[in-house]
This record gives structure tokens, sequence and C-alpha cells, in this order.
């Protein structure tokens, strides 16, 4: 990877594909993602790890299954939430929205416990900036 600044708005105009995240960079063992969303990915969890999201654009609605019940958040555009490791969890953008995303290097956007990789997405751990 190029250690050189990369300008957010140039690399999301790289790709149009969704639920796809692109490597901007890492942090240690950490992969630095984007990605474009829209409509709803599926409910999945990361055993091992938190998620972190940070909108960058748009807005995003995350369901949750909790020990206390079903509940959603709903991050609008600058907004930051984490999903602690181990709960499902299922990312909507019902108008669209972009993401930045910290999961540890291979971490599945699918997350831990699914079987069959949804037709929207294209690679589960994502592409490296500049892979169509």
């Amino acid at each position: 990877m190029a250690h050189e600044p990369i300008e957010l708005a140039d690399a999301l105009s790289t790709f149009d594909q969704l639920w796809s995240p692109r490597i901007l960079t890492q942090v240690n063992d950490y992969d630095v993602r984007i990605a474009k969303v829209a409509g709803e990915h599926v409910w999945h969890a990361h055993d091992d790890t938190d998620e972190f999201f940070l909108v960058l654009d748009g807005e995003l609605t995350i369901a949750l299954r909790e020990p206390s019940g079903e509940r959603s958040v709903v991050l609008p555009k600058g907004a930051v939430f984490v999903v602690p490791r181990g709960t499902e969890h299922k990312p909507s953008s019902k108008d669209g929205a972009s993401l930045l995303l910290f999961e540890p290097t291979g971490t599945l956007s699918v997350g831990d416990r699914h079987d069959e990789v949804p037709g929207h997405v294209d690679a589960t751990t994502g592409h490296a900036l500049g892979d169509r």
C-alpha cells in the first residue's frame, strides 16, 4: 500500500459495487475500509471482533439482536457506532450511504456464521482500492 494521502471522495468515486468494501490502508492488523451501501445487508455477527462504522454520507440503520431484545440505531452523516463482538446485526440504508469501517484484516463482511454469500456481495474481505 502506498504511503500517500488518500482523499475519501476520490477513493469512493473509483467503484460502484454495493456492500463490497475497498481497503484504503492498514493500521497495525486492521483494515481501514470504505463501502457504498443501499438496501439491506444480511443478519450476521463477528464472534471475535467489534465492528466500527462511521457514516461518511447518507444515513445507515443498524438492526441489533441483543439479550434485551431487538432494536435499531439510526446513524446520520458523521455518526459513529460500534457493534460489540458477537452481536447479531443487519445494516441497511433506504437511500444509500457511504461508510468508513475499521476491521481486523481478513474479517468477513458477512460475519462468521454465514454459509452462503449473498449475491449482492462480491468480496467478503474487501478489495484493494483501485480493484473493480
